[in-house]
């Protein structure tokens, strides 16, 4: 049914969870496309066993890279941009596929699942923090107790976009490589083109734990790319823009230009001439 992109970094142990939980808790067959940045820790050899389509990187190319060269392989209609540090909940696809059913035939949209984490988050739930202590058992009987509203201005992975949307927008803009700050860029590549459906599906829920991938490189300083390339900073984008987080009503319009708006829009102004200063010396 999707074509489900997955960048992997020398994670191999959560990798195979990760396949494994799509395996049992998908109510569709799914076509599954990895790119392994390194691999090193026998994720290649793992993968050159099984029947998995994978791309590679022999040095570690960043998330933006890995979905790119992922995603060339897709043959579905639709993709799901997720990671290898995630465990997909049961009916997961099933709420994507009713919520389908629900949109225009070829309209563009950016839906994504609810991550669950040990933390403060959507759904806080505490089933532990590494593949180690993972309490699988505990997720899945108490998780299903646990409400939450669809929402607003989502930006986040588990992802679900029309593969000619992603053609349009050209994918992961590289400059965010290694990857911070490239969800919202990717979200205002979308906004650029027309699409207003930013929703986020409360019942389509994915365990999360936590930005492995990115613990393992350097960062980049995505806010201050955002703000040279797009001119607003990512928390006006999301704000002013997404609504990000509040309780989901419909499709957006453009921004609502209060008092408020235009006092942070001034602010944005005055961060960009000064980076743009900086960037020159």
């Amino acid at each position: 049914m999707f074509s489900i992109i997955v960048p992997t970094f020398n994670n191999l142990d959560y990798l195979k969870l990760c396949l494994e939980s799509i395996k049992k808790n998908s109510a569709f067959n799914h076509e599954i496309i990895i790119h392994i940045n390194e691999g090193k820790d026998g994720t290649k050899s793992f993968l050159e066993k099984t029947n998995y389509k994978f791309s590679y990187s022999e040095k570690n190319s960043g998330v933006c890279v890995a979905f790119n060269e992922a995603v060339k392989r897709a043959n579905k209609k639709y993709i799901v941009l997720a990671h290898d540090d995630m465990y997909f909940c049961p009916n997961w696809d099933r709420v994507f596929q009713s919520e389908l059913m629900k949109l225009p035939e070829n309209s563009d949209f950016f839906l994504s699942g609810t991550m669950v984490q040990p933390f403060e988050s959507y759904i806080n739930l505490n089933c532990g923090d590494t593949i180690d202590n993972f309490d699988e058992k505990k997720l899945l009987s108490e998780l299903p107790k646990i409400k939450f509203d669809d929402f607003q201005g989502t930006h986040w992975q588990p992802s679900l976009i029309p593969l000619k949307t992603w053609d349009k927008v050209g994918g992961f803009s590289e400059e965010f490589s290694p990857g911070l700050g490239s969800d919202p860029d990717f979200n205002m590549k979308l906004w650029k083109i027309g699409v207003r459906l930013f929703k986020g599906l409360g019942k389509c829920r994915v365990y999360h734990f936590s930005s492995l991938s990115l613990r393992k490189k350097a960062w980049n300083n995505g806010a201050r790319t955002f703000l040279l390339k797009w001119g607003i900073s990512i928390k006006f984008f999301k704000k002013y823009y997404l609504r990000s987080d509040q309780v989901f009503e419909d499709s957006l319009s453009e921004p609502k230009k209060s008092l408020n708006y235009y006092i942070a829009l001034v602010k944005c102004k005055i961060s960009f001439f000064y980076y743009s200063i900086i960037k020159n010396f």
